[in-house]
């Protein structure tokens, strides 16, 4: 096992969270997202992505993960790409380029994440 974080948002059921969580001691934040999905809850993940986004350009280690780890979380990265300066438009086609040819699965995920609020 490598470094562990010091911050996690993990997206996925509560089945999930059941199974993973009691092996984490970091803090951490669980986004109810179904598998190939959008988040159930779109303006509180929003949120959590921006809290991500901000412990990361302060210096803190954090990680997003979901079961699968390429269309949920595929998806957030390209939306840390957006909070990061990169057009929504494009924020797939970068996710894709340089984190998993298969990032944001489904084509309603695409549309979240070009809708994904700036500023």
């Amino acid at each position: 096992m490598g470094v562990a974080p010091d911050y996690g948002l993990y997206l996925g059921s509560a089945r999930l969270r059941g199974r993973y969580d009691g092996g984490l001691w970091w803090a951490r934040e669980w986004v109810e997202w179904p598998d190939f999905w959008v988040p159930k809850d779109g303006e509180g993940a929003v949120r959590s992505i921006r809290a991500l986004y901000e412990m990361a350009g302060a210096g803190q280690r954090v990680e997003v993960a979901c079961a699968g780890g390429v269309g949920r979380t595929g998806t957030v990265i390209a939306c840390l790409a957006v909070l990061a300066g990169v057009p929504a438009g494009e924020a797939v086609a970068w996710a894709r380029g340089n984190y998993h040819p298969k990032a944001v699965e489904m084509p309603w995920q695409r549309w979240w994440v070009e809708r994904f609020p700036r500023g």
